[in-house]
């Protein structure tokens, strides 16, 4: 998978420890481009200690005095902000933006902005932006750390790139019909034996969800030969407890 062309700034980070989170967020989801815009302590040891196997991305990382100099050379930018702003400003949702930021970096070096820690992007920093990300938050308490905004704004980066999570395979096949019809019968029977009965008004429908039940977890056949001689076991245990109470 090719390294998109996407910058990450922070704008005044004031926290060292924040710049090596923000490293390992940015390795995690294949992102290479760091540029601090005049950041209060770096470089730091407690820098290289958060990024826990980021070391490169925080070699790499360049440090500009101005937002204007982080910018030089993009084309598509994009601001973080956690704050209603004024209304001449665009406004999309992390998820529908990272499709725009993926696609305008395929023609020129994007940038994605965010502020210092305290205090966020000043409006004068989001001029040259063409569009604000917000991340949905809860309204009492909206503002995220500035090492867990960028994981979110770069995991969804990340998934706008067309990444797939492969599902492991069963472990063997599934029960065919056949073979489920016989679990259900040895467990209606079990059910009987041990006076396990539906407790509804109707009294009809225990065997229906039950079904239901084993249906929805696509059973494999090794896991209905299991849940069978878990029955078989029962019914055993049944029988000679019976037999040990018989008289004489």
């Amino acid at each position: 998978m090719d390294t998109p062309d996407i910058r990450i700034v922070l704008v005044e980070p004031s926290h060292p420890g924040n710049i090596g989170a923000v490293a390992r967020a940015m390795k995690n989801m294949g992102l290479e481009q760091l540029v601090l815009v005049a950041p209060r302590q770096f470089p730091h040891s407690e820098a290289i200690a958060r990024a826990s196997g980021a070391d490169d991305v925080l070699a790499k990382a360049r440090i500009v005095q101005t937002v204007t100099e982080a910018l030089a050379g993009c084309g598509f930018i994009v601001a973080t902000t956690s704050r209603t702003r004024d209304q001449y400003f665009r406004v999309a949702d992390v998820r529908d933006a990272a499709q725009r930021v993926l696609q305008e970096s395929r023609r020129s070096p994007t940038a994605v902005l965010f502020g210092a820690e305290r205090a966020g992007l000043t409006n004068e920093q989001l001029e040259a932006a063409h569009l604000l990300i917000r991340i949905p938050a809860s309204d009492t308490y909206p503002s995220l750390n500035l090492a867990m905004a960028v994981q979110i704004v770069a995991y969804e980066l990340y998934r706008a790139r067309g990444v797939q999570i492969e599902t492991a395979p069963a472990a063997g096949p599934l029960a065919e019909p056949v073979e489920m019809e016989r679990l259900y019968e040895h467990l209606a029977q079990v059910l009987e034996e041990i006076d396990f009965r539906d407790r509804t008004q109707g009294g009809t429908h225990l065997m229906a969800r039950l079904r239901r039940l084993f249906q929805r977890a696509a059973l494999d056949r090794n896991e209905v030969n299991i849940l069978r001689g878990i029955l078989t076991a029962v019914q055993s245990r049944r029988r000679r407890a019976g037999a040990g109470n018989e008289r004489p």
